[in-house]
């Protein structure tokens, strides 16, 4: 599967990422089928955000909610690493669910996407759209 990613959605995820270093950004990927239109910033509210995430659970709920009233389909989420790569890290591996959702990792410039399966992440290549 090849994701197709708004240059606008790659922008903001970038944007979140460089003002919360040196915490860790997280936020929700939407959009329809493999088309990534909207990174929308989350709270991360884990206890240490400089080395971990967790999206707000009511920014979760609200998406899901706004899926099912004809809004946006919940593609995935997205995080940054402050200091390491844009691969999912151990930690990463430890809290991923295997439910098939998109992962957008970013570290600085770089951003990586990745599916979360059943038998763990695998590398998704993207293109980069206007629009």
């Amino acid at each position: 599967m090849r994701l197709e990613v708004t240059s606008q959605a790659l922008g903001a995820m970038r944007a979140h990422a460089a003002a919360a270093h040196p915490c860790e950004a997280c936020g929700i990927l939407l959009g329809e089928g493999g088309r990534i239109t909207e990174a929308r910033a989350a709270a991360n509210v884990h206890p240490s955000p400089q080395t971990h995430f967790e999206i707000d659970p009511q920014a979760l709920i609200d998406a899901h909610r706004a899926a099912r009233a004809g809004g946006l389909a919940v593609i995935g989420y997205y995080h940054s690493h402050p200091l390491g790569p844009a691969e999912p890290s151990a930690t990463d591996r430890a809290s991923a669910s295997g439910d098939g959702k998109v992962w957008a990792i970013l570290a600085g410039d770089d951003a990586r996407f990745w599916r979360d399966g059943e038998a763990g992440f695998t590398a998704l290549p993207f293109t980069i759209t206007g629009s």
